[in-house]
């Protein structure tokens, strides 16, 4: 049997990858999620980015409940094969549960967290 592309990918002992979803056009790291085979192959099938949610232990097609889609431009392995790097058109303009632009919106200053990027969409209109 011929080696595929997903055979280079190098999961770790859950069968996880990490992943980070970057925008495309501004560069900005916008989330880090988690895939296995099964979401891989539908976020290339696709073409939209499918993760798999270690908290409930299923598939998340993102933007499924919120509407908040990510549609990927290009998928990058870096040079262990052990982390991707998926570029991706962020539909809604909003990556993070919290209502937020990017899940990145914490900023160490004085030795505290302080949220620094204002929430652009109330969760609770996104989330059933």
């Amino acid at each position: 049997m011929s080696k595929t592309w997903l055979d280079e990918i190098k999961f770790d002992e859950k069968g996880l990858v990490p992943t980070i979803a970057q925008e495309t056009g501004t560069g900005k790291i916008l989330m880090v999620a988690w895939m296995n085979r099964e979401s891989l192959t539908l976020t290339q099938e696709t073409g939209h980015a499918v993760y798999f949610s270690r908290s409930r232990q299923k598939l998340w097609h993102k933007g499924e409940e919120s509407g908040n889609q990510q549609i990927v431009k290009s998928m990058r392995t870096d040079c262990d094969s052990d982390v991707l790097l998926i570029e991706v058109e962020q539909k809604g303009g909003i990556a993070c549960h919290t209502g937020r632009h990017n899940c990145f919106y914490k900023e160490l200053q004085d030795g505290e967290w302080n949220a620094t990027d204002p929430v652009l969409k109330d969760p609770k209109e996104m989330y059933r």
